[in-house]
């Protein structure tokens, strides 16, 4: 990729008219069709014998530890209503910044557009998942806690933290990858290598990172009117007592 492009959004193979097929689109659904083929025949021959397959092997284990840590993190829930989403944002962004050793790649990550739309599939989920837990009008009521004041700071809120996923994945590969590129053009042996092994490093902090907080922010949207129905129990304990 050229230096002076900053996104592989200027990357335009083929454009008609205002339709543009860039670097972001090609390489987002190189990434999906290369996952999906992994899937497909690891699971296809899905065993529950002693002895199973290295690949199936290894899918479990990165399934039981992407359960282990939204487990952790929801306070002890279960992880499977969370699992498809949180995973798949883990594994998409892994997969497309460790491609980034592929030569001629450009991780999707490092355009705005692609951060912009998974912070938006978060913006989406977390009162999706509240509502689904809480229902609408005990969800919307933690707007305007603790008092109606607060409901345009709660909004611009929630509206930062999804500008801020996406600002911070953007950055942080779109960086690393210039960087890489820069260092191939003046230096063109042993460190430009080096910090490629340290991008993919970084590559995946990132996509824990940005998989962590989406599900930081769905178990703040699931316990936001759970501590209020919580403390009901409690008050018809301390009735009861008074009763005695």
């Amino acid at each position: 990729m050229d230096l002076t492009q900053l996104s592989p959004d200027q990357v335009v193979y083929w454009q008609w008219g205002f339709w543009k097929l860039n670097a972001t689109i090609v390489f987002t659904w190189g990434v999906m069709t290369v996952m999906i083929a992994v899937a497909w025949l690891i699971t296809r021959r899905v065993t529950a014998a002693a002895d199973i397959p290295r690949g199936q092997n290894a899918l479990e284990t990165i399934v039981d530890y992407i359960r282990e840590q939204i487990r952790e993190i929801s306070g002890g829930d279960r992880p499977d209503p969370y699992l498809p989403f949180v995973g798949t944002l883990f594994l998409f962004i892994a997969v497309a910044n460790l491609f980034a050793i592929v030569p001629g790649y450009v991780p999707p990550t490092a355009s705005l557009s692609t951060t912009a739309a998974l912070a938006g599939a978060v913006f989406l989920a977390v009162p999706a998942y509240g509502i689904a837990r809480q229902g609408i009008r005990p969800y919307l009521r933690h707007y305007v806690q603790p008092n109606p004041v607060m409901l345009p700071f709660n909004i611009i809120g929630d509206l930062s933290r999804t500008l801020a996923l996406a600002v911070r994945l953007f950055g942080n590969v779109m960086s690393g990858a210039k960087i890489v590129a820069v260092l191939v053009a003046v230096i063109p042996f042993l460190f430009p290598i080096v910090f490629r092994a340290l991008g993919l490093l970084t590559g995946m902090i990132q996509a824990y990172i940005f998989a962590v907080l989406a599900m930081v922010y769905i178990a703040s949207a699931m316990s936001a009117t759970g501590e209020s129905r919580g403390n009901e129990p409690d008050k018809e304990k301390s009735s009861e007592r008074s009763d005695r």
